[in-house]
């Protein structure tokens, strides 16, 4: 696989998670609980580390939120969970980060948003917040969002465009003045004494080919860290399919440091999914892995059978079981490809290029099932049992290809 060079940028430690420099693309997520319920906030915030965010945003937007944080970190932390919090602040942050010192200690990160962070004295608030994160100690995410622009200096812009020779579309300004509130905010927070290695960026669009041009045009602006990511992705599949489309040209890139995924949830749906789809974004471009991948064929009308849907629907559930107990034990497991393929057309093929894979038969092809392990066939499987045969296979490659010296038991539990 061909690898990514990465955009070399200075690297933001937030609380032992460093975002650029040589760190992998982080993961990261964002609670939608009020945060003034505590015990709701906990439990979420739970969920998304447990599914994998690296790091997890909170809304602190009044009294009750900001007065909630230091519990809420301190009760993380009582439970063994070191995932970093970031507060996310609009309008009034200059006023409780100052009212709430204890919240300001607890924070990781502070996000700040300069278009949301006052009109007459913007200037003066941002600062305030700047100073409390120099006393602090702490980095911020200079979140620049198109939907909430700084309006007096998209102005500025829109009107020195006007008297160019050639104006450029009014849809280019807006981009370039979001670059430019995002690189004026910056340099803003260094002459008020942060220093440069506590500035991550990011320029939130809802389109994706909008969002791949802002990102490369304040790239080559800076070595800032770059948050990237679409600012409302959307519902379901167009939520996941628009990330994606937006995320993949930048990281391949080498564009991207840390990656959010704004889906919008179903009522009472799962906000996991988010990280879920970050991190395959991640592992289908081959830039990071998180566990062991299924591929499997979309069935034709050679496989009339649901049987090769169902050993992969099995398969794949099995793995996601396992790979828990395997990472403590198997360090490397998260990069093999194992193929559940279902008949003699792509079947042998697929499962030769993947670690370890097996070939049903399609409809009217022989009963039986070869087994390719690092592209050599192996064993041919038969009969009723050809899927816990196949799980033990698969648990020996494992064992035997990711093994250390110290082994912790595991066994093939039965369906």
């Amino acid at each position: 696989m061909i690898s990514v060079d990465r955009r070399k940028t200075v690297a933001v430690d937030i609380d032992g998670v460093v975002i650029g420099g040589s760190a992998p693309v982080v993961v990261q997520s964002m609670t939608n609980t009020d945060t003034a319920d505590i015990e709701d906030t906990v439990e979420q915030i739970r969920q998304l580390a447990d599914a994998g965010s690296e790091l997890v945003r909170v809304t602190v937007n009044n009294e009750a939120a900001a007065r909630g944080v230091p519990e809420i970190v301190g009760q993380l932390r009582a439970a063994g969970y070191s995932t970093p919090i970031i507060g996310d602040f609009h309008y009034n942050g200059h006023l409780l980060l100052r009212k709430f010192p204890d919240t300001a200690s607890a924070l990781s990160k502070f996000r700040i948003n300069p278009g949301n962070v006052g009109t007459k004295h913007r200037d003066a608030n941002f600062t305030k917040i700047i100073e409390v994160a120099v006393e602090h100690d702490k980095p911020i995410r200079i979140g620049v969002n198109w939907g909430s622009l700084d309006q007096r200096l998209l102005t500025e812009l829109m009107d020195e465009n006007a008297i160019r020779k050639s104006p450029k579309d009014g849809g280019e300004v807006v981009l370039e003045a979001m670059v430019e509130s995002g690189l004026r905010s910056a340099k803003l927070a260094e002459n008020n004494g942060l220093p440069h290695d506590k500035i991550v960026i990011s320029t939130k669009v809802s389109s994706v080919r909008d969002m791949v041009s802002v990102y490369r045009i304040l790239a080559a602006r800076c070595d800032y860290p770059l948050h990237v990511g679409l600012t409302e992705a959307g519902l379901g599949a167009k939520g996941i399919v628009a990330t994606t489309a937006g995320l993949a040209p930048l990281l391949l890139d080498g564009i991207g440091d840390t990656i959010r995924v704004s889906l919008t949830p179903r009522p009472g749906g799962d906000r996991t999914e988010e990280v879920r789809v970050a991190q395959q974004v991640l592992q289908s471009l081959g830039i990071r892995y998180f566990q062991p991948q299924v591929t499997s064929c979309p069935g034709c009308g050679r496989t009339t059978s649901t049987f090769f849907q169902e050993m992969a629907e099995e398969i794949t559930e099995y793995i996601s079981e396992m790979v828990p107990q395997w990472r403590k034990s198997y360090p490397g497991v998260e990069e093999m490809d194992v193929a559940v393929m279902g008949c003699v057309v792509n079947g042998p093929g697929e499962s030769k290029h993947a670690n370890i894979g097996i070939s049903l038969p399609g409809t009217f092809e022989e009963p039986k099932a070869p087994v390719y392990i690092d592209g050599k066939h192996s064993v041919t499987l038969k009969g009723e049992e050809l899927v816990q045969e196949f799980k033990t296979i698969l648990l020996d490659y494992v064992k035997s290809t990711y093994g250390t010296d110290v082994e912790t038991l595991v066994t093939v539990p039965k369906k």
